[in-house]
């Protein structure tokens, strides 16, 4: 089970479209909202509904935690405890943790990113504490995947399905929705 955590003021492409090419993939994917309350609004208005509560989640199922950017979705999802706690553990495991644009914000400031390499939106670097920054759109070291921002939502996507199921799944699937030639 993958878990999307979606604060007020997330960014709706980077949290829906990683969303979408999972589930294509055929990946069992729960939004769930860390507000108390299942409709969640992003940062440009548009009102989500989640999958569930954050008190709902089965934290022994997951398989992946990740976590939209925007602002202030990142710094909302920083400021909530539970979940923030989970994050360390879930790394300590071993369990594939990702985030994206100004949320590998929340992964540096739990340690989570001391010696590995990391990407965020420009000027969020500072946040990163311990990594090796890299500019890159999408970043996966070890179990930890980060992505740079909007543009990077779709990479961002395809690389959870490569890191939970592998490249015979997310190269057809980049083809069949047309992902490869837009890069041509």
């Amino acid at each position: 089970m993958v878990y999307v955590f979606f604060a007020t003021g997330f960014e709706e492409i980077e949290a829906l479209a990683p969303v979408d090419i999972m589930r294509r993939a055929g990946i069992e994917v729960k939004t769930v909202s860390v507000t108390g309350d299942s409709v969640v609004a992003g940062t440009h208005g548009v009102p989500v509904v989640t999958d569930m509560l954050l008190e709902d989640v089965d934290w022994n199922a997951a398989d992946a935690l990740v976590l939209p950017g925007g602002l202030p979705g990142a710094t909302n999802l920083g400021a909530c405890e539970p979940l923030c706690q989970r994050l360390v553990e879930a790394a300590g495991k071993g369990t594939l943790v990702a985030a994206i644009c100004a949320a590998p914000m929340v992964l540096g400031q739990l340690g989570l990113l001391q010696g590995r390499k990391a990407t965020c939106y420009p000027g969020c670097e500072a946040a990163l504490e311990g990594a090796d920054y890299t500019a890159a759109m999408v970043q996966a070291d070890g179990q930890i995947i980060t992505g740079r921002g909007p543009a990077a939502a779709m990479e961002f996507g395809y690389a959870l399905v490569d890191a939970l199921q592998g490249a015979a799944t997310s190269a057809p699937l980049r083809d069949g929705m047309i992902y490869t030639q837009l890069l041509s």
